[in-house]
């Protein structure tokens, strides 16, 4: 296994690694959902999401409030989900993580997979409500699958931002 370097007493990482490593592995999560899988019905997690929500859990002060919207622009561009959808679903994501930080002081790895677990629910089903409302006709049955997955999913994404938040933070 190959070990990464460790942090040397007084250097700190640079400002570019601290917020590029975050904000690429949410770019690249987003991506993940164009790569040439057939289907046919939606199954593959909203890992752009996924990444965000497990950075937010892992440092509760990594993003400003108002990260969300470029980075979930970036998604309804690369989706083609009706733009403003994940902006405004992502954006309310955030606020409710931010309303249970301030809530809940201690957390466990149980308790962020079921607050991660609503938030997908909540995500995929207004996601399928807006794009149901311009002119689409899919019942709610059908992502029943993607969401299972993302939920189950969800702790090996939440491994891999911790990975990256190791190789963030190291120098």
């Amino acid at each position: 296994m190959e070990r990464l370097p460790r942090r040397r007493i007084g250097k700190m990482p640079t400002q570019r690694r601290l917020i590029g490593i975050p904000v690429a592995s949410i770019i690249v999560g987003s991506l993940i959902p164009i790569l040439p899988i057939i289907a046919t019905a939606p199954i593959i997690p909203p890992f752009g999401f996924m990444m965000l929500v497990a950075w937010r859990l892992l440092h509760r002060t990594i993003f400003p409030v108002w990260a969300p919207v470029p980075l979930a622009l970036f998604d309804d561009l690369v989706s083609g989900q009706p733009i403003g959808s994940s902006m405004i679903l992502w954006t309310l994501a955030f606020f409710a993580m931010d309303l249970l930080d301030r809530r809940m002081i201690w957390r466990e790895a149980v308790q962020d997979w079921v607050v991660a677990g609503i938030l997908i629910l909540f995500v995929l089903l207004g996601g399928l409500f807006m794009a149901n409302i311009g002119l689409a006709d899919t019942n709610a049955l059908m992502i029943l699958p993607q969401i299972l997955l993302a939920v189950l999913v969800f702790p090996m994404v939440s491994r891999v931002a911790a990975y990256l938040d190791h190789i963030r933070l190291s120098t």
